[in-house]
């Protein structure tokens, strides 16, 4: 390496980590290389001796080796600087009052079946239960490799329509929720004066149970320069709390500094999108129709069940590469 290479930790992370993922993409082609090899062996077996009974075999392996190399095309087009890290999401209810709070519940339970489907860890950091049903806010750390990178495609406003649950007279309601992602980034790609922090503390608003807190262990983080607000709840103590807090605040400024940058070169890259009509990235219809359609890709599906039970990697991937 270059004299100096670690003077500047943050571009000789990012360089350091570009290494590892191409190490990664590039023991995957020659195991892939290796798997080939071996199938084309097994085929000039199966020509020469007894073609059927290698025939079982021989599909098996070309199936496998199909989904690991499209495995392989999926990772190397997630490239960006944070595709790899680990990802907090984030769910607030938009207009429709109670509906759009348990909307934005559903799209917790769909994005939870969808991490447990991929194998990543997930931890609520900040939970604020609608006042009847759902969820007024939630933000969740994904863990994982390319978590980020599959996430960042959910980004935005989510509309449901449905015959509302909460509706005596059983009308069709129009909800929204939106959903942030954010990549969890290291303490030298964002610097934190603690003199621009206001830290309260209070008693958690959770659900009842034995893990309710009843110090004031719950920890809320004010950036004053910007205005950022990040709230911890789910640890009894206050100073994990206070940690959790401080990486979602970090990611939280990370993004903000992104959007500050893109909205120097357009205006257009740095508008907020309200929760409402318009505004929305992707459209489920429970009644009259059943029906999920992504607006950005024109991708949709008519299997809500299968959706909401975490099958989103179709709009994700429609998304990424379509």
């Amino acid at each position: 390496m270059k004299s100096g290479f670690w003077n500047n930790a943050e571009d000789a992370k990012a360089i350091m980590q570009r290494m590892a993922q191409l190490k990664e993409q590039i023991e995957s082609y020659l195991r892939f290389v290796k798997e080939t090899e071996e199938m084309d062996i097994l085929i000039q077996l199966g020509t020469e001796e007894d073609e059927l009974s290698l025939i079982p075999e021989i599909e098996n392996k070309l199936s496998t080796l199909e989904k690991d190399i499209q495995a392989l095309e999926f990772t190397m087009a997630l490239s960006g600087p944070h595709d790899i890290s680990n990802a907090f999401l984030t769910i607030h209810p938009g207009a429709g009052g109670t509906e759009s709070c348990d909307w934005a519940s559903m799209l917790l339970r769909m994005y939870l079946r969808w991490t447990e489907n991929k194998g990543y860890q997930t931890n609520i950091i900040d939970f604020l239960p609608g006042d009847e049903a759902g969820v007024k806010g939630v933000t969740v750390q994904v863990t994982g490799k390319y978590a980020y990178g599959y996430l960042k495609a959910e980004k935005g406003i989510h509309r449901l329509v449905r015959i509302s649950p909460f509706d005596a007279n059983k009308r069709r309601h129009t909800s929204f929720a939106s959903v942030f992602v954010m990549p969890e980034v290291e303490d030298v790609e964002v610097e934190i004066n603690e003199d621009d922090l206001k830290i309260d503390t209070y008693h958690s608003s959770g659900a009842g149970g034995q893990h309710v807190n009843v110090t004031d262990s719950a920890v809320r983080i004010t950036h004053l320069p910007t205005g950022t607000v990040v709230t911890c709840q789910n640890e009894r103590s206050q100073h994990k709390n206070k940690a959790s807090a401080m990486h979602v605040l970090r990611a939280r400024l990370y993004e903000y500094q992104q959007e500050q940058q893109k909205e120097t070169m357009s205006k257009i890259g740095g508008e907020k999108k309200e929760i409402a009509w318009g505004s929305q990235i992707r459209s489920y219809v429970f009644q009259p129709y059943t029906l999920i359609k992504d607006h950005r890709t024109g991708f949709e599906m008519g299997d809500i069940q299968k959706v909401m039970d975490g099958g989103i990697s179709p709009f994700i991937e429609a998304y990424l590469f379509g």
